[in-house]
């Protein structure tokens, strides 16, 4: 018996060593076969003048943007966000100890730094005050009272997988803040949470076209009617992509996609660079004034500045007609604002950042008499307290973030966006790699970053002296400028 078990093993054995040579022999072959084929070739020169080994190199390009992050990054170096944003974001979203050791390891003397200046006798908590709901849209048939500072920017189903939106709606509704649909329309998994929903109509008309992608009013008319839609943003420009349409490409259009948004299945999808019916001052008014009407829901525009020479004739426009008639609404996005794809000259060259935009817009609204019935809101990186609090130092109202909330449901920069296989199935529909998603989860991460974030920007106005976050304005921060010196933003951009 023993002897028999012994031979079998010598066996089993000896079969692992064959298919372990031939193994070997095949790699060798595959090996010398390649080598010939890149020595040979005369499309890569890489391969050409180090065969085989160069095939190694466009491995380790693919892989890079996963790796680079945990290997070759220092905390404050890395782009779109560093590791010590991102680690923030973590933190909140998992609702565990966010204090740091040590000393702060941000460089304070990098032009765009902000400072907050804290006064000698900050607010005590006793005193300290909860942001209340702001009304948007007064002449409204239906005015929306928003209950939060912090909500939840546009990113489009098909942009995003069903159970990446799906977490995002249960976590907005835990926060109590709106969740804005992006250009990709309303679908099922929008309202799966029962959040306030901002519907954005963009320059394809998703959602809301007829068979010509013209503006449908019945189809407006029966969004409106749900009760979880509150307001309508018109997407006139992106940071990341100005003066170009949405991209969503082929392999991401599913059937589900296809018919919320009205287009063919398996087919890229590329909005007009702008809407058609929109081509002056007088025909923006007169576009949210029909939106307006038909809903009876505050309507606004969503825009990135670029030339702001037109600002002065816009508000002029709107007071001839009456205050009525202005926008409840502007959300205004910064240059580097993200996106799932955009050409890179526009994404890195077109378009004013935020911190010099956002205090231009709300001068030109107080000169004509309009910043108390315009909403101003602030896009574009905005993931981190100082962000957040700067921006609303500049003056605005209200604050979105997409990029924050992705990080929150376990996104790892990858850069993976758009190419259908984002490893973390935020931005895929890869069914394989969404699997990971758990909405439940994420859900809760979502509400936690959601609340951590609100609560560290009300330390930040509680150190300048100030009851809450809406309190704070431009005398409370300063920025640092080229030289090294830091500015009071009530200096470098005085109050009209």
């Amino acid at each position: 018996m023993n002897e028999t078990i012994f031979m079998l093993a010598i066996d089993f054995i000896a079969l692992i060593g064959v298919i372990v040579l031939l193994l070997v022999v095949t790699a060798l072959v595959a090996a010398v076969v390649m080598y010939q084929i890149d020595k040979r070739q005369t499309a890569h020169t890489i391969r050409r003048n180090y065969p085989l080994l160069g095939r190694f190199r466009y491995l380790f390009e693919e892989l890079g943007e996963f790796f680079r992050q945990y290997f070759f990054a220092m905390d404050r170096e890395e782009m779109p966000f560093n590791r010590a944003q991102r680690s923030w974001v973590y933190r909140a979203a998992k609702n565990i100890d966010n204090t740091v050791a040590f000393g702060s390891t941000r460089d304070l003397r990098k032009p765009g730094t902000y400072y907050f200046l804290n006064c000698p006798f900050p607010t005590l908590s006793e005193d300290a005050a909860s942001t209340q709901p702001m009304r948007i849209g007064p002449y409204c048939r239906t005015p929306y009272d928003a209950p939060s500072l912090l909500n939840i920017s546009g990113m489009s189903f098909g942009a995003l997988s069903a159970p990446a939106v799906q977490a995002l709606s249960m976590g907005a509704a835990k926060a109590g803040c709106w969740m804005n649909t992006g250009e990709g329309a309303l679908s099922k998994h929008h309202l799966h949470g029962g959040c306030d929903i901002v519907f954005q109509i963009g320059t394809a008309k998703y959602g809301v076209r007829d068979e010509e992608g013209r503006l449908d009013d019945s189809r407006l008319a029966e969004l409106a009617a749900i009760e979880q839609v509150r307001m309508f943003e018109i997407k006139l420009s992106q940071g990341a992509k100005p003066g170009k349409g949405g991209i969503l490409p082929g392999d991401k259009v599913t059937p589900e996609i296809a018919e919320a948004r009205g287009i063919p299945v398996g087919q890229a999808s590329i909005s007009p660079n702008r809407h058609p019916e929109i081509a002056c001052i007088d025909d923006l008014l007169d576009f949210i004034a029909h939106v307006r009407d038909v809903t009876g829901k505050p309507v606004g525009f969503k825009l990135v500045l670029g030339t702001t020479d037109w600002l002065d004739s816009f508000c002029e426009a709107v007071i001839k007609r009456g205050s009525e008639s202005a926008p409840d609404f502007i959300t205004l996005d910064s240059a580097d604002g993200g996106t799932g794809a955009a050409p890179m000259p526009l994404m890195d060259s077109v378009g004013l950042p935020l911190r010099e935009s956002l205090p231009l817009l709300v001068n030109k609204l107080s000169q004509h008499n309009l910043r108390n019935r315009v909403r101003v809101i602030a896009s574009g990186k905005l993931i981190n307290p100082t962000d957040v609090a700067a921006a609303i130092c500049l003056g605005a109202d209200f604050v979105v973030t997409a990029r924050g909330f992705m990080f929150a449901l376990g996104c790892i920069q990858a850069l993976q966006c758009n190419k259908n296989t984002c490893p973390t199935g935020i931005t895929t529909h890869d069914p394989k790699l969404q699997k990971g998603l758990v909405p439940e989860v994420k859900a809760a991460r979502v509400a936690n970053f959601h609340h951590n974030l609100v609560h560290e920007v009300e330390l930040i106005a509680h150190a300048c002296g100030v009851t809450e976050p809406r309190q704070l304005r431009r005398e409370h921060a300063a920025v640092v400028v080229d030289g090294g010196t830091a500015v009071p933003l009530d200096i470098l951009y005085p109050r009209s």
